[in-house]
């Protein structure tokens, strides 16, 4: 009998260590999770081992939204991860210490975030289609809301140059055909002091996702409509863009979020999960989820950490040493 009741006690402890390994409770210093079930990191090319810490697996770190979107990191008490849940209307904090919080609620249905120059957060809102950025004090101040005296559609994703320009797409998935007032999904480009953004693309279906390369030469955007590609241009030293040729075609379709890294190497949230291509065009690996992904951000004190937003869900993997760049390189990607 004894020996039962050993047993019993054995067998209850270890679900309980099952079960916090597996949690992440709002407000509540998070245990370390497991590795995420159902996802799994694919190698296409032995230059995607490089791109992996020993042992590098996926772990979820939250489960209980209804749709996550942009992360980016902020250099605020330390660091910490800001990301938005659109229809919850909240933007949402977490760090390794302190687990998962709310940052702001209501967020006007934050879309995506960046960081700009002095650590600001920057973010598309869809709800009141405008761009906002947010200072350590909480302020907030809007940055763009019309073009040529026009509503703005629904600004998605932003980043932020190291000259301060903001630029960010603007497609109109978060209102309806009837309330669509700017004539064209516009790419924009807005300066400092401008109470305008300017348009710097006009000839994309349903501009998403975009970043800058690591020495800014260059900038890549999704197309999210049924061209699911990502171009490439080339920013010139007045601020515009040429060229605009598509660097990689995606499959599954569905490019959003986009990042790049220290090696010039870009990560694409698609269909299956995080593709990553080489600076040539070259898929080299996936990151393989079980619920496709919306975006995607580079963290943490060494800045390894992936972390990805995708659908309900919180996901980070630790990358190696060859992804990582500085704070200074980092300003325009996040």
């Amino acid at each position: 009998m004894r020996t039962f009741f050993v047993a019993i006690a054995l067998f209850a402890a270890l679900a309980v260590a099952i079960l916090s390994q597996n949690s992440l409770t709002h407000g509540e210093a998070p245990v370390k999770p497991a590795p995420a079930a159902g996802a799994r990191i694919e190698i296409l090319d032995p230059a995607m081992n490089a791109l992996l810490a020993p042992g590098a697996a996926v772990r979820l770190l939250g489960d209980t939204f209804q749709f996550t979107e942009g992360p980016t990191w902020l250099p605020w008490e330390g660091g910490v991860l800001v990301f938005s849940d659109i229809p919850a209307d909240t933007l949402y904090r977490w760090t390794e210490t302190a687990g998962l919080a709310v940052f702001r609620k209501p967020s006007h249905n934050a879309n995506g975030n960046t960081a700009d120059p002095e650590g600001r957060l920057v973010t598309c809102e869809h709800g009141s289609r405008t761009v906002t950025r947010t200072a350590r004090d909480g302020s907030v101040v809007t940055l763009a809301s019309t073009y040529r005296g026009k509503k703005l559609n629904s600004p998605n994703d932003v980043v932020v140059r190291s000259d301060g320009t903001v630029w960010f797409t603007d497609p109109p998935y978060g209102i309806k055909p009837a309330e669509q007032e700017q004539p064209a999904n516009y790419v924009f480009r807005l300066d400092a002091g401008a109470a305008e953004p300017v348009p710097v693309a006009d000839d994309f279906v349903r501009p998403n996702g975009l970043c800058f390369s690591p020495d800014e030469k260059f900038i890549y955007v999704a197309d999210s409509s049924d061209r699911s590609h990502i171009r490439r241009f080339r920013v010139t030293a007045e601020n515009t863009l040429t060229e605009g040729e598509v660097f990689a075609k995606i499959q599954p379709p569905g490019p959003d979020g986009i990042r790049c890294d220290a090696g010039g190497r870009l990560y694409v949230t698609a269909g299956d999960g995080v593709q990553v291509f080489d600076p040539e065009g070259k898929l080299i690996g996936k990151i393989r989820l079980p619920v496709q992904p919306a975006n995607c951000a580079f963290g943490g004190p060494d800045r390894r950490t992936l972390f990805i937003t995708a659908r309900t869900r919180l996901y980070a993997v630790l990358l190696g040493e060859a992804v990582a760049r500085r704070p200074a390189e980092e300003v325009g990607d996040e």
